[in-house]
């Protein structure tokens, strides 16, 4: 499992994995509740649930409760890009609740922790020379 975390005031994300203990603990949380960053190594951060992903890429909708999958008449939101004025979409999206087909939790910082934030997001020109270190 996956959490995604961007922050709001610099506009940058990054990305990390849940150890697959953490995982258990997260199970059950609900779009839009606030979980602690210990489960990814962000110590002292609170990350707030903005939304989820499965294995098979059907996003979540708030609206759905529970773990289930639906067809939904969306005209707006995750799940659904442009339509025209008045259009609506039938379209297969998940519940609001994190289970173990859950694939990537998207999260925004709600509370920032001890760390600085440019220790957080790892700096491009360093991921393009780990990229070159590893392909020689």
């Amino acid at each position: 499992m996956k959490i995604v975390f961007s922050d709001k005031k610099s506009g940058r994300t990054a990305q990390l994995e849940v150890a697959k203990d953490g995982e258990g603990a997260l199970m059950g949380k609900r779009i839009g509740e606030v979980i602690e960053g210990t489960f990814v190594g962000l110590e002292g951060y609170k990350l707030q649930i903005t939304g989820l992903s499965d294995k098979m890429g059907s996003p979540s909708r708030k609206e759905i409760e529970g773990t289930r999958k639906a067809y939904a008449l969306i005209s707006r939101g995750p799940g659904i890009r442009d339509t025209g004025k008045g259009k609506r979409i039938r379209k297969l999206v998940r519940g609001n609740t994190i289970n173990a087909d859950t694939i990537q939790i998207n999260t925004v910082i709600a509370e920032y922790g001890p760390r600085g934030v440019d220790e957080l997001f790892p700096k491009k020109e360093a991921k393009e020379q780990e990229a070159a270190a590893e392909a020689k």
